[in-house]
């Protein structure tokens, strides 16, 4: 299946209780069609600790169908689940690394280097100060500053 099309059919549920599980949001959720899968993202760090909670207050519900994908959000979204209300909308695709920018500053990839860096003696840097103040500045070719003359 492809990526994009599983996007489509795949429901984001948002601000459910800690009692919810899995078979509580297929009960709820499959009225609107066939479900493919449910996954309620685990919020432990560590396995051994009983007293975190078990998900991170949102699921996800994979349907067969996009359309019964979008039955499901225009039916559930901002209704009440055993108590909360719940926000229902679509899936979007985790964003990659390399969508996110990674770890690394804007200005390390060569492509926006290329495109927004000038060379050192047109930027006008320390650099493109000294290579300007080496020119001569008076009409015979003499160079004029002080500091060097004492």
């Amino acid at each position: 299946m492809e990526e994009g099309t599983k996007s489509k059919k795949t429901v984001f549920v948002g601000g459910i209780g800690d009692e919810i599980d899995e078979a509580i949001i297929y009960e709820n959720f499959s009225t609107f069609g066939d479900i493919i899968e449910v996954q309620l993202p685990s919020a432990a760090t560590n396995p051994n600790q009983q007293t975190e909670a078990k998900h991170r207050g949102f699921a996800f519900v994979t349907y067969s169908s996009s359309a019964d994908a979008q039955d499901a959000i225009d039916n559930m979204d901002l209704n009440e689940l055993r108590g909360k209300v719940i926000k229902v909308s679509l899936a979007r695709p985790m964003k990659t690394p390399m969508q996110l920018g990674g770890n690394r500053a804007i200005w390390e990839s060569e492509e926006w280097l290329q495109q927004h860096v000038k060379p050192l003696a047109q930027s006008g840097g320390v650099q493109g100060r000294n290579a300007s103040e080496a020119e001569p500045d008076n009409e015979d070719g003499d160079q004029v500053d002080e500091a060097m003359d004492e």
